[in-house]
């Protein structure tokens, strides 16, 4: 009951959108006597929220705190499906592990899992995702898309989109895309993404998209072997983003691109893929797990598979790979 009161309470906060709302009218909203009202503010406030009281106006909140909720998530959601569903906690191994056993258990599609912290958060080839308490998102996104396995790498790159856009809309910087799936500000990797499938051989059962964003990190708290070649969006801006705020808009984001996907196929995301891209034109060196290939990337096909043409003139199909730019 408590939890739906402050759901009830934000919400009503998050409807005035900055400006007072009274007490009156938090107490009807929220169904209780102005006496609990206040009991209620005073009880944000321990949790870190600023409030403004003005006589005869009411209450505003002009500072939220430095962390993240289903709450701060859900509330001003504009979505339709993705983020309905929200598993969260503090601090967790890694976000994926959970979201495979809730999808497993049939959670429904657009549940995430988002953690604070992730102890053991990965990247890809097993790599470990560095994911300190308070300054990212890491988050994990479940979707039952009907499409072939085949397609499903697809999805990374449809996500790297979304991923960009929001950044674009909510900050000043102007990221780019290194196929297949991090995300660069500056020439340095801000975000990360892994997907996982639940399937049988001819069936997706869930696609488990895992987003790891370096928000707002300082450079000093990133380990020393990662000062020079990752960054976050606080560093790119000298800003403090509110967390909350970038997950709602990659949602929205992402179920705009997903819906298109769905309807139009691969090839209006692969066009929007490759505008973002930093790796299409340019020589390059793609490592993979049976030795190098080295030549130009000229694009990507219509399954996401980077085409690179070697100095004898053939095209080497890569799907998976370390790349290093030329």
């Amino acid at each position: 009951m408590q939890s739906e009161l402050r759901t009830k309470l934000l919400e009503a906060f998050s409807n005035a959108e900055g400006e007072f709302v009274s007490g009156q009218k938090i107490s009807e909203y929220i169904g209780c006597s102005r006496t609990a009202v206040w009991k209620h503010i005073e009880e944000l406030r321990k949790d870190g929220y600023e409030l403004e009281a003005v006589r005869r106006l009411g209450y505003r909140i002009t500072k939220k705190p430095n962390k993240i909720s289903s709450n701060e998530i859900q509330i001003g959601l504009k979505t339709k499906t993705l983020g309905r569903h929200v598993h969260f906690e503090e601090t967790v191994t890694s976000t994926q592990k959970i979201a495979q056993t809730l999808a497993g258990n049939g959670a429904p599609e657009g549940t995430i899992v988002v953690a604070d912290q992730q102890t053991n958060g990965r990247g890809r080839m097993a790599r470990e995702w560095y994911s300190p308490s308070g300054t990212g998102i890491w988050m994990s996104l479940i979707i039952r898309p009907n499409i072939p396995v085949h397609s499903t790498p697809q999805l990374t790159l449809l996500t790297a989109v979304a991923i960009v856009q929001a950044i674009e809309e909510l900050t000043p910087v102007k990221p780019d895309i290194k196929w297949p799936n991090d995300i660069l500000i500056n020439g340095k990797k801000v975000v990360g993404i892994l997907t996982e499938l639940q399937a049988e051989a001819d069936q997706v059962h869930s696609v488990i998209i895992g987003t790891g964003i370096n928000v707002n990190q300082k450079v000093e708290d990133f380990p020393e072997e990662l000062q020079q070649i990752a960054t976050s969006i606080g560093i790119e801006t000298g800003k403090h983003w509110e967390r909350a705020l970038f997950i709602q808009t990659i949602l929205l984001k992402f179920e705009g691109l997903y819906s298109l996907y769905l309807s139009q196929g691969f090839h209006p995301i692969k066009l929007l893929w490759e505008g973002y891209a930093i790796s299409l034109n340019k020589k390059m060196v793609a490592r993979t797990l049976n030795g190098s290939v080295e030549g130009k990337a000229i694009g990507i096909d219509h399954n996401g598979v980077l085409l690179i043409e070697t100095s004898d003139g053939s095209i080497k199909e890569i799907y998976s790979a370390d790349i290093e730019l030329k």
